[in-house]
């Protein structure tokens, strides 16, 4: 299992590099370093998940969104530039990661992104959209005690959305979530190479 998944300081060597990457239909120079999740560039699901914002809930003005496993940012980096108005929390397990989309935000000038390991979000913080690429390698039961505790922090209208490799169980995911959340529909919303995207609906 990659060691970023897991390890809150990694023990690898912090060697940072430019990292040049599309964000919000524009070309954004950013920096990235060893030891985090798809370090050289936007990788395949995350990608699929920018592709489609169109095809999930609407942010609605003023929201607060909060990106889970925001490595170096690319999730609530777009979300801030595609919602200036939006306050976004970026979260991540991992100090590199967070230390990168500190400095991603303070390059593209974006305020209103905050950064903090999940201890670190307030207790009675809610949110109206999460955001995720969650981390589907570290295990099933792991997962879904992650995910249920963060969907719980969404308010009652509020969704999300997360990108999950077919190979990887995102029907059996779809499945399990639609179980464990009585009260919220969930939903397969798009498709593409070999990607859904799930969708966790308001409260009924």
């Amino acid at each position: 299992m990659d060691q970023h998944y897991f390890t809150p300081s990694p023990d690898t060597a912090d060697v940072r590099f430019p990292l040049r990457v599309r964000l919000a239909g524009a070309e954004r120079q950013l920096v990235s370093s060893s030891s985090v999740f798809s370090g050289r560039g936007l990788d395949k699901a995350t990608a699929v998940l920018l592709d489609r914002l169109d095809e999930v809930a609407p942010v609605p003005p003023g929201a607060r969104l909060l990106d889970l496993g925001c490595g170096w940012g690319p999730i609530a980096l777009t979300a801030a530039l595609l919602h200036p108005d939006a306050e976004v929390w970026a979260v991540d397990v991992s100090e590199r990661a967070r230390d990168l989309t500190r400095e991603n935000a303070a390059a593209l000038g974006l305020e209103r992104v905050h950064v903090a390991a999940p201890e670190e979000v307030p207790a009675e913080l809610r949110v109206d959209v999460l955001w995720s690429n969650p981390p589907i390698r570290i295990g099933r039961e792991a997962l879904d005690a992650l995910l249920r505790e963060w969907i719980a922090r969404l308010r009652p209208e509020g969704t999300a959305a997360m990108v999950v490799g077919k190979n990887l169980g995102a029907d059996p995911l779809a499945r399990r979530l639609d179980a464990d959340l009585p009260r919220r529909t969930v939903t397969k919303v798009a498709s593409a190479k070999g990607f859904r995207i799930l969708e966790v609906g308001p409260e009924r």
